[in-house]
C-alpha cells in the first residue's frame, strides 16, 4: 500500500540547484530568490484586472499567482511569499489590486499591467482584504498537497479547487462584514460573477504545474 505521507520535492526544488554544500547561507539565498520571485508574480498579477459592473472587488490574476505559489514553492515558502506580499502592500507599496469604492470610480473596465494602477493599505480596511489574507492559507494547502505529489498528477485540478475554496472562505465573510451586506448580496457581489474567471485561472494553474514538471523531466533525461 502506498504511503500517503511520502514527501515529494516540489517544482522549486528542481528548478534551482540544491545547496547542500558550501556556505550555510546558500539555502537561505535560494529561499529568498524563490519567495521574492512569487512576490513579484503576485504584484504583476494584481495588475491584470477585469472590473465587473456593480462589484467592489475586481477579477484579477492574483488567485492564479497564489495557487501557483503553493504548488511551485510548497507549504513553507508558498505561504511565506504571500505573507511578504501582504506586508509590503500594508507598509505602503501600491502592489494590491484596486478595490472598494476606488473600483467603482474607475472608468477602465479592463487593465493589463500598464499604466500602473495599484493600491496599498491595511487589509482590514479593504474590501479585498479577506481574499489577500486567504492567499496565505490557500498557498499552504496547495503546497501541502504538492508535497504529496498532487502537482504532477490528475489530482492537481482538485488541489487548485480546494485552494480556491479556501480563498473564498476568508474573502466572502470579510466582504460581507466590510459591506454590511446580506449573504445573498455578498454572494452576488463576491462569488457568482467570479466563477467563470476563477474556473479559467484554475485550469491555467493546473496545466502550468504538470507542464513545468514534464518540461523539467524532459530536460533532465
Amino acid at each position: 500500500m502506498q504511503n500517503s505521507s511520502i514527501h515529494h520535492r516540489v517544482l522549486a526544488d528542481v528548478l534551482l540547484p540544491d545547496f547542500t554544500s558550501g556556505s550555510k547561507l546558500l539555502p537561505y539565498l535560494k529561499d529568498i530568490i524563490l519567495i521574492g520571485s512569487f512576490v513579484l508574480i503576485m504584484t504583476l498579477s494584481a495588475q491584470i484586472v477585469i472590473k465587473l459592473p456593480g462589484t467592489v472587488v475586481p477579477i484579477t490574476g492574483q488567485t492564479f499567482g497564489a495557487l501557483l505559489a503553493g504548488g511551485a514553492l510548497g507549504s513553507r515558502r508558498g505561504p511565506i511569499s504571500m505573507v511578504v506580499y501582504m506586508l509590503i502592500g500594508m507598509f505602503g507599496a501600491p502592489i494590491f489590486a484596486v478595490s472598494g469604492s476606488a473600483v467603482l470610480a474607475e472608468n477602465q473596465s479592463v487593465h493589463f499591467l500598464l499604466p500602473w494602477s495599484g493600491s496599498a493599505g491595511l487589509i482590514w480596511s479593504m474590501a479585498s482584504g479577506g481574499y489577500i489574507f486567504g492567499f496565505i492559507f490557500a498557498s499552504y494547502l496547495v503546497g501541502k498537497l504538492s508535497e504529496k505529489g498532487w502537482d504532477r498528477q490528475s489530482k492537481v485540478i482538485l488541489s487548485m479547487v480546494l485552494g480556491n475554496i479556501v480563498i473564498y472562505a476568508f474573502g466572502l465573510p470579510w466582504l460581507m462584514i466590510y459591506l454590511g451586506a446580506s449573504l445573498s448580496d455578498t454572494l452576488l457581489w463576491g462569488l457568482w460573477p467570479f466563477i467563470p474567471g476563477d474556473a479559467l485561472k484554475l485550469v491555467l494553474a493546473s496545466l502550468t504545474l504538470p507542464g513545468a514538471w514534464a518540461l523539467v523531466n524532459k530536460i533532465k533525461k
